[in-house]
C-alpha cells in the first residue's frame, strides 16, 4: 500500500488516528527504510507518528522491516550484550563506555552501537576514540572480553538517514525508539535498554513481551543505557519476552555520590573511566549493581 494511504490512517490527530497492523507497519517502516517515498512522505511518517505515538504492534512491525535491511553481526561465544547509545551527554558525563568496559571485564563480548543525533551533545563514539576503541568499519565477530562500537550506518543507512531527520524537523521519531529495542546479533543475547519518560517504559515492555526479547529495561542517565551514577533506579529483565522486576527503585540520592569527572567532554570522560577501571576511582554503585544484574542475566539466556 502506499506510504499515503497509512498516513491517512496515522495522521488524524491523537484522537482520530487509528493503530497500523504490524503487517502495514513493517511495509510501512520498509518503503522510508528504503527511501522509496519522498521526503516530504517521511515528514509527514514522522509527525503523525510522533503525535499519536506507536503501539506494541507497529514497533513489532517496525523492527520486522528493519530486521529484513539490518547487517546483522554473527554469532558470539558467550552472549553479545549490546548497548545502544543515542542520547549522549548534556550534564552528566557518559559513562556508557564504562558500562561496556566493566563487562567486558568480565568475559563478555560488548556491542555499543549508535550515531549523534543532536550537535550539542557529547556522544558514546567521541568517548570511545578517546579510549582508543575506535569505530567498526566492516560486520565482524565480536570476541569474548571485547568492546566494539558499530556506527548505525554501519548496521542499517536507511535508519541513519531517519535518525537525522531529527535534525530538520527538531522532533524525534519512531526510529528513536527502535534503536533503543533492536538487537542487531544473530545470536544469544541481551539488549539493555532504556527510556526517558515513564510513558515509554511501558510502550518499550509491551514490545519486549510481544516480540519474545532478552532485555533489561532502566530509566538510564539522560536517555543513556547506564544507570545514574547519582542513584539506583528501578531495573526490569526479560527473557524470551517475560518480564521480571530485578531492582526497586531507590528513592533520593545515594548515601556516597562518586566524584564524577568535573567537564563532560569527551578526554575528561575517558581519563574518568581509566581512572575506575584502574581502581584508583570506586564504580560507582548503582552501575556496579547493573553489572551484577547483567551477569546474574547472562545465564539463562
Amino acid at each position: 500500500m502506499g506510504i499515503s494511504q497509512y498516513i491517512k490512517v496515522i495522521g488524524r490527530g491523537k484522537q482520530g488516528a487509528r493503530a497500523l497492523t504490524r503487517e502495514q507497519a513493517s511495509d510501512l517502516f520498509g518503503q522510508v527504510l528504503d527511501r522509496s517515498v519522498t521526503d516530504l512522505e517521511i515528514g509527514g511518517f514522522c509527525l503523525a507518528m510522533r503525535i499519536k505515538g506507536e503501539t506494541a504492534d507497529e514497533m513489532a512491525g517496525f523492527l520486522d522491516a528493519t530486521y529484513q535491511r539490518l547487517n546483522r553481526l554473527p554469532a558470539t561465544d558467550r552472549p553479545l550484550i549490546v548497548l545502544p547509545s543515542y542520547n549522549g551527554a548534556r550534564k552528566l558525563p557518559v559513562l556508557t563506555p564504562l558500562l561496556a568496559l566493566l563487562l567486558a571485564r568480565e568475559g563478555l563480548p560488548v556491542l555499543v552501537h549508535g550515531t549523534p543525533t543532536e550537535s550539542s551533545r557529547i556522544f558514546s563514539s567521541e568517548v570511545l576514540q578517546a579510549l582508543d576503541i575506535h569505530a567498526l568499519t566492516a560486520i565482524k565477530t565480536i570476541a569474548n572480553g571485547e568492546v566494539a562500537f558499530a556506527p548505525t550506518e554501519l548496521l542499517c543507512p536507511g535508519l541513519k538517514q531517519l535518525l537525522d531527520v531529527r535534525r530538520a524537523v527538531g522532533l524525534r521519531n519512531p526510529a528513536h525508539s527502535l534503536v533503543k529495542i533492536m538487537n542487531p546479533c544473530l545470536g544469544k543475547s541481551l539488549v539493555i535498554s532504556s527510556y526517558t519518560h515513564p510513558e515509554y517504559a511501558e510502550s518499550m515492555a509491551l514490545t519486549f513481551a510481544l516480540i519474545q526479547a532478552n532485555a533489561l529495561l532502566l530509566r538510564g542517565t539522560e536517555g543513556e543505557v547506564v544507570a545514574d551514577a547519582r542513584r539506583t533506579p528501578q531495573m526490569e529483565a526479560f527473557i524470551a519476552g517475560k518480564r521480571l522486576l530485578l531492582q526497586e527503585a531507590q528513592p533520593g540520592t545515594l548515601p556516597t555520590v562518586p566524584d564524577l569527572a568535573k567537564t563532560i567532554d569527551p578526554a575528561s570522560t575517558a581519563a574518568y573511566i581509566q581512572a575506575v577501571m584502574a581502581g584508583r576511582q570506586p564504580v560507582p554503585a548503582s552501575i556496579a549493581r547493573q553489572v551484577e544484574h547483567i551477569l546474574h542475566l547472562v545465564p539463562q539466556l
